[in-house]
Order: C-alpha cells, then sequence, then structure tokens
C-alpha cells in the first residue's frame, strides 16, 4: 500500500527575510507617499493679463501665449512635510509668527533659492525633471481655461477666502494646502494660502504673442503668483504679478513645481530710463561759497512736481529724504500712495539739476512689485557715493518692514541691485531721513521701532560703509528722531511723541547709542503730521528745525545743545499763499506765521546753502538769514 503525502514547496522567502526587506523598502515607499502629487495639463493658448490699467498696469498688454508641450503641475504648494524630506531642519521654522506648524499646509519662510534648491534635489533624487513654473505656465494653469478675474468667476468664494484684507498684526489662519474648490485643472489654492515663487524675473510684458516664455534673461526681482493670506482679494487674481528680492523669506511667501521638458525662452530686458537717470551730468561741481555775512533766502518751490511720463502718482506724497550730489544737483525722494498702508506704493524722485531753481517732474526711484515701501534715507558718503535705505514690507501695513540698501556712484543715475540690510521682517526698521557719519567713520541710521506714535526711535549702526548694519537694542523716546555726535563723540537725538513733563523728549547717550538717558527738553511736543530736523551745520552750530504754535521754525545752539539762544520763524513775511501737501494743505506764509506741517529733511550744499524740504516745498537760506 503506498501512501501519498503532501508536501508544500518551500517558501521563496522566510517570514525573517520578508520583514527585513520590508524594513529596508519602508523609506522609499515612505518618501513616495511625501512626492508631491502631480496633476496633468494639456497644452494650449491663452490671453495672458489684463487691461485694467492704473496699479495693475504691469499686467499689460494682453498677450497671447502659446504653451506647446503638457506638462504636470503640483497639485497644492509643497507642504511642510514634503520639504522636510530635503530640508528636515526646515521643522525649527514651524509655527513661526502663528503660521504653517501641521505637515499637510504649505512652507513658507522659504526663499527663491531655496525653492530652486528643492527642484533640483528632487530631479536628482527621482530621475525626473522638476522646477519651478514659469510665470506664464502659472497663470495658464490657474485659469485653466477661463477668462475671468479667478477661475470661479469674478468672485471668491467664501471657502477659499482667509483674512483676505491687510492686516497689522497678521491674523493666523490655516494654510492647509487642500481647501476650498479645485480649478478644472484639479489644482488647488491657486488664489491665495501662499504667494508662489515662479522661475521667472520682473519685467516689462512684451507686447507681442509668445511662445513658452520665461520672462526676462535677468532682472532684480522673481515673480511671485496668487496672492496670500491677509492679502486684499484684488492681489489673489489671476492675472496679478507680485515679485520679490530673491533672498526674501516671511509666511506669505511658498512654492508650487512643475514636471516638464519645456525649456522656457528668455528675452532681452526692456530698457527702461526714468528722467532722474537722463542726461546727468558726471563732472564734479565747483561751489563758491557765500559770504558768512550775507543772508540768502529763496522762496520755497515744490520739489514734488507730478510725473509727465506715466509714472505712478497718487494723492498722497510724503515722508522725503534730500541728499546734494557730487555733480551739484539735489536729489530728493518721498513714497506716493493711496493710502499708507497700501501696496501701491512707490517711491518717487525728483532732481534739481545745478544752476536750476525748479525741480524735474518726479519719476520712479524704487519699488518692489506689491510691497508697502514705508521710510526712505538718502547720505552721500566721503568717496562721493550716495547711498539709499529703504523699508520694503512683505505685503501692505508698514509694521513688519525689512531694511535694504542700494549704492549709487554716478550721481544718483544708476544704483546697485538692493541688498538687506536688515532681512528680517520686524517692528524696528521704518526708516527714517537724517542718518550722520560719525567722526570714526560708522553710520548711524534711526528708524522707528514701531508703527505706532508713542513706539520711540531704534538705533542701527554700520561699520563698513552701510552694507552691513546692528540694531543697538535701544529704543529712546519719540518716533522720527533727529540725532547728530557732539564733539565729545556722544550723541544727542530729539523725537516727535512720547513727551515727558509736557516737552519734546531730549536724549543723550555715551556709548554709540548702547544706552539712552532722556528728559524733557525746552521745546513744546510735536505731533501728528510733523517731523524735525536735527543737524550739523558745517559753520559749527546745532540746527533743530521743528514747528512751535506759529509754524515751523528754526533753533542753533552753539554749546552742542545745552541751550539754544536763536528762534527764528521759517518766513520772509511775503505772505505767500500756497499748499503744503502730505498732511499739511493750505497755509500762508506772513509775518508771524510760517508752515504749519511737514515731514522734514535737509542737507547743506558745500557753499553753505541749508535745503530744507517739508513733504511738498523745498526751502533755500544760509545760516546769516537765520542770524539776520
Amino acid at each position: 500500500m503506498t501512501v501519498s503525502i503532501f508536501r508544500p514547496a518551500k517558501a521563496l522567502f522566510s517570514f525573517k527575510s520578508i520583514i527585513c526587506i520590508t524594513a529596508l523598502l519602508a523609506p522609499f515607499f515612505t518618501a513616495a507617499q511625501d512626492l508631491p502629487r502631480m496633476v496633468s495639463i494639456s497644452p494650449g493658448s491663452f490671453l495672458m493679463g489684463s487691461e485694467r490699467g492704473g496699479t495693475d498696469a504691469d499686467e499689460s498688454p494682453f498677450h497671447k501665449v502659446t504653451i506647446s508641450k503638457p506638462f504636470r503641475m503640483s497639485e497644492t504648494e509643497i507642504t511642510n512635510l514634503q520639504y522636510e524630506q530635503f530640508r528636515p531642519e526646515h521643522k525649527a521654522m514651524r509655527g513661526k509668527g502663528g503660521f504653517s506648524s501641521g505637515d499637510d499646509e504649505a512652507v513658507v519662510h522659504v526663499s527663491y533659492y531655496d525653492a530652486v534648491a528643492y527642484c533640483e534635489w528632487l530631479s536628482e533624487k527621482t530621475g525626473r525633471h522638476f522646477r519651478l513654473p514659469t510665470e506664464a505656465e502659472w497663470e495658464y494653469a490657474c485659469r485653466a481655461g477661463t477668462t475671468s478675474d479667478y477661475y470661479t468667476g469674478d468672485s471668491l468664494p467664501e471657502g477659499m477666502l482667509k483674512n483676505q484684507k491687510n492686516e497689522r498684526e497678521l491674523v493666523p489662519v490655516s494654510l492647509e494646502t487642500i481647501y476650498g474648490q479645485p480649478n478644472r485643472f484639479g489644482l488647488y489654492g491657486m488664489h491665495g494660502n501662499v504667494e508662489e515663487w515662479c522661475l521667472d524675473w520682473y519685467g516689462r510684458y512684451p507686447g507681442k504673442s509668445q511662445r513658452n516664455p520665461g520672462g526676462p534673461s535677468k532682472g532684480i526681482y522673481r515673480v511671485t503668483r496668487g496672492g496670500s493670506h491677509n492679502t486684499p482679494v484684488e492681489y489673489l487674481r489671476s492675472a496679478n504679478r507680485s515679485a520679490s528680492m530673491p533672498d526674501d523669506m516671511h509666511e506669505q511667501i511658498g512654492f508650487r513645481i512643475v514636471e516638464t521638458g519645456i525649456r522656457p525662452r528668455t528675452s532681452r530686458p526692456i530698457k527702461e530710463q526714468t528722467l532722474l537717470q537722463r542726461h546727468v551730468n558726471q563732472r564734479k561741481a565747483s561751489w563758491e561759497k557765500f559770504p558768512d555775512d550775507k543772508p540768502y533766502w529763496k522762496t520755497p518751490v515744490p520739489f514734488v512736481v507730478p510725473p509727465t511720463d506715466g509714472t505712478p502718482f497718487y494723492g498722497h506724497n510724503h515722508q522725503p529724504a534730500i541728499t546734494w550730489c557730487p555733480n551739484g544737483d539735489l536729489l530728493a525722494i518721498w513714497f506716493s500712495t493711496i493710502k499708507e498702508n497700501g501696496r501701491e506704493m512707490v517711491v518717487l524722485g525728483s532732481r534739481m539739476r545745478k544752476g536750476s531753481d525748479t525741480w524735474d517732474p518726479a519719476s520712479l526711484f524704487f519699488k518692489v512689485p506689491d510691497r508697502n515701501m514705508t521710510g526712505s534715507s538718502l547720505l552721500l558718503l566721503g568717496d562721493g557715493t550716495i547711498m539709499h535705505v529703504n523699508g520694503v514690507c512683505k505685503s501692505g501695513d508698514w509694521k513688519d518692514l525689512s531694511m535694504v540698501t542700494r549704492f549709487s556712484s554716478d550721481n544718483g543715475r544708476t544704483w546697485s541691485d538692493p541688498a538687506f540690510a536688515e532681512a528680517e521682517h520686524a517692528v524696528r526698521h521704518q526708516v527714517i531721513a537724517g542718518p550722520i557719519i560719525c567722526s570714526d567713520g560708522a553710520i548711524i541710521q534711526c528708524c522707528d521701532a514701531g508703527p505706532g506714535g508713542e513706539d520711540g526711535t531704534s538705533i542701527h549702526v554700520s561699520t563698513d560703509g552701510g552694507r552691513t548694519w546692528k540694531d543697538t537694542g535701544a529704543t529712546i523716546p519719540g518716533i522720527h528722531a533727529g540725532i547728530v555726535q557732539l564733539k565729545d563723540g556722544s550723541l544727542l537725538a530729539y523725537g516727535r511723541g512720547n513727551s515727558i513733563d509736557g516737552k519734546m523728549p531730549v536724549s543723550r547717550s555715551g556709548d554709540m547709542g548702547r544706552t539712552w538717558k532722556s528728559s524733557a527738553s525746552e521745546f513744546p511736543p510735536i505731533s501728528s503730521g510733523q517731523r524735525l530736523v536735527l543737524k550739523r551745520l558745517d559753520e559749527g552750530p546745532l540746527m533743530l528745525a521743528t514747528f512751535r504754535e506759529n509754524g515751523m521754525t528754526i533753533h542753533l545752539s552753539y554749546d552742542e545743545g545745552e541751550s539754544w539762544p536763536v528762534k527764528k520763524l521759517l518766513t520772509d513775511g511775503s505772505g505767500l499763499e500756497t499748499e503744503g501737501g502730505a498732511w499739511t494743505g493750505d497755509f500762508k506764509m506772513d509775518a508771524g506765521h510760517a508752515e504749519p506741517k511737514g515731514y522734514f529733511a535737509c542737507t547743506q550744499t558745500p557753499d553753505g546753502v541749508i535745503h530744507l524740504i517739508s513733504s511738498r516745498l523745498h526751502y533755500r537760506f544760509n545760516l546769516a538769514w537765520i542770524l539776520d
């Protein structure tokens, strides 16, 4: 009798080996799960931009764009979990400012360079080709065949809104990437959540059809698209263009990626020369000094002259700065805006050319697209270089500003690209006109320590010609402070607000601004719409230009600010009726009254003439006139 015995086939892998293989492959499965989910987008053509004009003029002209090949785009912005596979150390940034703490929230606090590096890492990791979308690819993908302001029509549904208004204090919201309704391509978050870095340099659109455009071949700012939380909804439109310095980073910018074989075609940048840059004489000026006993006075003229070349010019022109140039020109800058917390704000400039009695019409001086630009200063350095310092906001309200610097070695005709002096968008960075050079070469730049009228002034010091800066950490009473160095090396400052015993505060420091002692001065406090100037004149005395009950008044001190025996109303008594701009309004300059308000800035040319500008007007006089 034969007995048949069944024997199971020998297993290909033992249970123990399966466990080992699973453990080895687990990281690869995890990594695959953390890869961005990509959606396919067919090729096609569309009309890019808008013809809205006004503050959105950079969206013009409408032009036809063809995307010639299919490509894939990440369904959402890159998330914290996805980005941190590349840079685990970014976890330390989660939750900063109350934003983006979860795995599936959009990654923020990433620069353009960080976003590019992630694409390169992911390409190498997967053997596929990832990059940032071009501006044209982004708008084509966002519109998904629509021609309306948003892919949802001419408005956004409530479920897609994330506090769409300017806020002084950003309101924390979820940055979850899957929310609201996707567009026809299946993309989420194209309107809002966070702005998204694009591949292109920012530049003017060409007025012709394009195929796979990649923007200009060089530039200063990189395009961002889509708008963000805590931003007015009109900045979330499909056509809206924003941009930032490529090394900027904060909680309102992230990115998404594309997978494509398209090689974008860059174009030659469109050269634009403003009136400020035209026909600038480069010959060093010779100066003939006025006799010390000969009074000099000129009837004030406006330096804020409306542009004639289409430069953006708005109803509110404020916060000026001024310097003289080695060629003898005067250069003045100020901001022009609809509202002081507006993203439309531009910094304009004008030039009074050597030998002229009038200022050129205004032209564009500095603008980061769609960013508030509050606070500017100018300073002529000892080697003839002009330094420009400006605040740049991450969005609208001027509370959280970074500080950037630029330099010109050709009388303000051309400028270096902006570089961060203080990169963090934070308080203590609202630039005030009137930086000074100390006896040891250090430069001191005052900034408002906060956006409020009683927030005081912060002190920033540069020991390398304005390239890098350090906040001393001290806050002196009074915003918009003016500062001078005294002959013994100590510092003296006066400011607006934070009154002491009903008087303007005066502050002194013996350690380059690290600590201060403040007390009540002899001067009445100044208030809204007023900014003082404190300056050492070339002849030696200190000059304080401030406001008293009957208007602008000049004071002189010959004992380093211990006393101010000279007081003169800034008027020639002519009865001139004029308008002071900004918050000043109309006024009459007669024997007993001078301009009642204004934001002062001042420079003194080598011929001894003091050039004092308020919010709109340029006053010219000398020390002999003050003493006359």
